[in-house]
């Protein structure tokens, strides 16, 4: 499975001068748990709701404060044809839980822990299905047989 098929898009994005509380609202209003900062087409970064709580209120910043002081500056990213096991070797690497997924410097999606453990789920599904039927000896939809 490649990221373009469990990643998110489009992608909500920021100026870096963008204030903490418009941010906020930002991502209330697209319920996302992310940002990316952008200026020029380029990302400067990052911003999660926890970077707004921790590096923002809870070090006493104002909510006019810019986004860009708070935001992760190292971006790690993955490229829309890379297959999900990148995105997980770039996550457990970088220690982060979202990517951006970049196609040629363009930002073209997110890609987040959520949305690569539901492809796991989707997978030990269907797995676990399989298995089921081997042990059952029951086809999908099937019935038992019963002795008689």
């Amino acid at each position: 499975m490649r990221v373009r098929d469990v990643m998110r898009a489009p992608v909500v994005t920021v100026a870096p001068d963008a204030t903490l509380g418009e941010t906020a609202r930002l991502m209330q209003r697209h319920t996302v748990g992310c940002v990316a900062v952008v200026s020029g087409g380029t990302v400067l970064g990052m911003v999660t709701d926890r970077d707004l709580a921790v590096r923002g209120l809870g070090a006493e910043r104002a909510a006019g404060a810019p986004v860009g002081d708070v935001m992760t500056v190292q971006v790690h990213a993955v490229h829309p044809g890379d297959d999900v096991d990148a995105a997980y070797r770039t996550m457990r690497r970088s220690s982060v839980r979202r990517l951006p997924v970049l196609d040629g410097g363009r930002l073209v999606g997110v890609v987040a822990l959520d949305d690569l453990l539901m492809d796991v789920s989707r997978r030990l599904s269907e797995l676990l299905g399989a298995v089921s039927w081997c042990v059952l000896a029951e086809p999908p939809g099937g019935h038992l047989a019963q002795d008689g």
